[in-house]
């Protein structure tokens, strides 16, 4: 069997190192990949300090990375999409319950993919371009699309009204957020969202039809005057803050769903210190504690809230339909297209411990990429 090379996490909390590991063969339903460009998402971070905590069933050392695109080297005996030599990006989820991070993560030379969660890169998109896409464009369909979620149609579907309904989603500038903006639109929505004063232009020229910044005290009622009386069809919740913003516009534009893509409290400062107890317990407890209260004042007011998981269309009809259909689609008609922006910070397996770093000291409207 051959071996490549891998940036490891070799224990909770420890720093990435370079290792290797052997390269696998590909599944049935799985191409493997040999990754060019891989982004990095807040999640990465959090596992790799947080790990023994929220990802207890993570066994190291492990792969890390979800966002990943690369050219494909071999495909399995299932596989009818794609081809050896073409060119494809993908989600990889090697870091959920019950998958191989070994396997499956995205910071190594090369990984498995499934089929049903990779998408051909178009000529005109390089490969750190299409590395933006991944977690974020699947976490927003999530969110807008899954039953559980807000459930509306996706592109493509007719609609079943000639009202077009708005979509409210705050945290419009984040890597989600401009997903979501440009996947609701796609699907016959109108979108009012939030994002600061800097970044309002790039949300509002991927088709918000409103941008309120969401640092002004008045934010809620702003969205409120852009919605202007449509019907709200529902709302997706991104930062600190997010679900109880959210929540008030809902009660005040006639209810909805709520889908929760955030912790109420971010774990940076968690993440920071040398020991994870006992400075996890106020922490966690004050995320509970937020949680609850926010859950019931939705339940009071009509609203259904719950929180999304970005993998999840792993395992129902829709990520098939998504990533093998929509996707190319959208992509090919224009009206999709890699946001936020990338921001290479290096190449190589060893730059990838820096650009967590500087995932975690935060970054405005742009998504960290290292080229492999």
């Amino acid at each position: 069997m051959s071996a490549h090379a891998a940036a490891l996490l070799p224990a909770p909390r420890a720093a990435l190192t370079r290792g290797t590991v052997d390269t696998p063969v590909p599944a049935t339903d799985e191409v493997l990949v040999r990754v060019r460009a891989v982004a990095v998402n807040p999640v990465d971070w959090v596992i790799q300090g947080t790990s023994r905590i929220t990802y207890r069933w993570l066994r190291t050392p492990a792969v890390l990375g979800s966002d990943v695109s690369g050219e494909v080297v071999a495909i399995g005996s299932d596989v009818t999409r794609f081809r050896v030599g073409q060119r494809v990006f993908g989600l990889a989820t090697g870091t959920d319950r019950g998958r191989n991070p070994l396997r499956e993560g995205a910071f190594q030379e090369y990984t498995t993919l499934l089929e049903r969660l990779t998408a051909p890169t178009p000529d005109d998109l390089s490969d750190e371009q299409a590395a933006v896409f991944p977690l974020g464009l699947s976490t927003a369909a999530c969110a807008l699309f899954q039953p559980q979620h807000l459930g509306l149609r996706m592109p493509g579907d007719p609609a079943p009204t000639p009202d077009r309904g708005v979509v409210v989603i705050w945290g419009g500038s984040t890597s989600v957020g401009m997903n979501a903006v440009q996947l609701a639109r796609a699907a016959g929505y109108d979108v009012v969202t939030t994002a600061s004063a800097r970044n309002a232009a790039i949300v509002r020229d991927l088709g918000a039809d409103a941008v309120v910044d969401h640092r002004s005290p008045s934010a809620v009622a702003e969205l409120v005057t852009a919605i202007g009386g449509r019907p709200v069809v529902g709302a997706v919740a991104l930062g600190a803050g997010s679900t109880d913003a959210c929540i008030d516009v809902l009660a005040r534009t006639g209810g909805g769903r709520l889908a929760m893509a955030s912790t109420p409290l971010s774990l940076d400062a968690l993440v920071g210190r040398r020991r994870l107890f006992p400075a996890m317990l106020p922490v966690f407890t004050r995320i509970g504690l937020a949680t609850l209260r926010s859950t019931l004042r939705a339940r009071r007011r009509g609203i259904r809230a719950a929180f999304v998981w970005g993998s999840s269309l792993r395992d129902d009809e829709m990520g098939p339909r998504l990533w093998g259909e929509v996707v190319p689609r959208l992509l090919a008609e224009g009206s999709l297209r890699p946001a936020p922006d990338p921001l290479v910070v290096g190449d190589g397996l060893d730059a990838l411990q820096g650009a967590l770093d500087r995932q975690r000291a935060g970054v405005s409207a742009q998504k960290i990429v290292v080229r492999v």
